[in-house]
């Protein structure tokens, strides 16, 4: 019960704030289109934030199999969302892991939630990256493991440079990807 009252204090008192930044924007918070837009934001911050409370380790954890199989494991076309740390604004695309099992495999599954937890903090696309690949490599201590994440950025299409079309790539990978020709088996399979 303890933990509902912190949360509903928390949301009361972003709610307190996103007020106040309406009110700096030059907007009369008590209008009857934004009365409850503060509450709103909270809560919706509260969501798009969820991944400071989940333990991704434990996610892969909860469903690992001793199993013998030591060929790539591809989830593909993960699709996410997230807000840059720069601008609070959303990103959003498609992951594609990969990892070689060592004796263990994870649920299927479980790869897509490590992903979602991730992205459901602040963020920038490369360290997002780079933290699903570490934490898969960390719990399934698995031959190899490489990510590739695709998204647009509203921020760079919103504001500043104003590039719509434009899709950010970037890749992380260990072990057995280290290897030019395991990589280029993943991006053939994903290209698919």
């Amino acid at each position: 019960m303890q933990e509902d009252i912190t949360s509903v204090e928390k949301t009361e008192e972003l709610a307190t704030h996103y007020r106040e930044v309406l009110t700096l924007l030059g907007e009369d918070p008590t209008r009857e289109g934004l009365e409850k837009t503060p509450m709103r934001v909270a809560k919706a911050m509260q969501v798009l934030t969820r991944g400071y409370q989940q333990d991704p380790q434990q996610v892969l954890k909860d469903a690992l199999f001793a199993e013998k199989y030591n060929q790539m494991v591809i989830v593909k076309d993960i699709d996410f969302f997230s807000l840059c740390e720069h601008h609070m604004l959303p990103f959003y695309g498609k992951a594609h892991v990969a990892y070689i099992p060592n004796g263990y495999i994870t649920g299927l599954s479980k790869i897509a939630r490590v992903v979602d937890i991730f992205s459901h903090r602040l963020q920038v696309q490369e360290r997002l990256t780079q933290q699903i690949k570490d934490c898969i490599e960390e719990t399934l201590k698995p031959l190899g493991v490489m990510v590739v994440i695709e998204a647009k950025h509203m921020c760079m299409q919103m504001r500043g440079v104003e590039k719509q079309n434009s899709i950010t790539t970037t890749s992380d990978f260990s072990g057995a990807f280290n290897q030019a020709k395991t990589r280029e088996e993943f991006m053939n399979l994903i290209s698919r």
